[in-house]
């Protein structure tokens, strides 16, 4: 399993195998639905923010499961923590994934 912290990163070009599928995950989770053109639907959507933080929370994790499903799913989601800062009201998921080595 590897976990991913929702943090934005450079992307490498030309990458293959588990750092290819670690970087689409990253890139999928740190992408804001509708800002990529020809693909609106890529990304995770923010409609819930300034939720409660556990509807955030919920929403926030079927988000990252449809999403990962829909766009690499050769990365299987085994599990979201989230850090929670209750003055703030802010959530910062790290989600651990595990590469699917039998194809998609």
């Amino acid at each position: 399993m590897i976990k991913i912290e929702s943090l934005p990163a450079n992307v490498t070009y030309g990458l293959s195998g588990a750092s290819e599928i670690m970087q689409n995950v990253r890139t999928i989770l740190t992408t804001r639905r509708g800002t990529v053109p020809l693909n609106r639907d890529f990304g995770i959507s923010f409609e819930f923010l300034d939720s409660p933080i556990n509807t955030t929370r919920a929403k926030a994790e079927q988000e990252i499961f449809l999403q990962l499903k829909k766009y690499e799913p050769r990365a299987i989601l085994k599990q979201i923590m989230w850090e929670t800062d209750i003055i703030s009201g802010q959530i910062s998921p790290s989600v651990k994934v595990e590469i699917n080595t039998n194809g998609v």
